[in-house]
């Protein structure tokens, strides 16, 4: 007998995984951009990082004191924002997963939306999809030529989407 499968819509998906999830999507985008700055710089200010996201400073504020109180950044009000080992970990985690389907994306030629469609994904892929498009991309390292057939073989169809 066939088992059926359970469809979700991509917002019920969304709600299943954030059963699991410690982070909502914003907050993982925080986590990431003070990873980022902090690798750098060893810390990141409230306006630094309402700048580099676009975002007004008493959002950040809000966020980076959730992120304190689940003991991955380190912040008292109106200093520095530093990440604790847990905080590095898991925005070292964040980057990396940006950077798999960040660079996925650029293989399949995608240009204009490149930021925008991994912020988009990043967040909803499972860990296991994220280990099969990393190995996908190592093997497209290791084999440019498929990506050459790739790029000849899109071109067919341009048209018709």
């Amino acid at each position: 007998m066939k088992k059926e499968r359970i469809f979700h819509t991509a917002r019920g998906y969304q709600m299943l995984n954030s059963e699991n999830k410690l982070l909502t999507p914003s907050m993982e985008d925080y986590l990431e951009m003070i990873y980022r700055v902090c690798l750098e710089e060893g810390y990141i200010r409230v306006n630094q990082l309402a700048a580099r996201l676009n975002v007004r400073p008493p959002s950040v504020t809000k966020v980076v004191k959730k992120l304190k109180n689940l003991g991955l950044v380190e912040y008292e009000k109106y200093g520095v924002v530093k990440l604790t080992e847990e905080g590095k970990e898991l925005g070292q985690f964040l980057l990396r997963r940006h950077g798999i389907i960040e660079e996925f994306l650029k293989k399949l030629g995608i240009e204009k939306t490149l930021l925008r469609d991994t912020e988009m994904i990043e967040h909803d892929v499972s860990i296991n999809t994220l280990k099969s498009i990393h190995i996908l991309n190592k093997f497209l390292d290791e084999n440019p030529d498929v990506i050459k057939k790739y790029k000849k073989f899109k071109e067919k169809f341009r048209k018709d989407i």
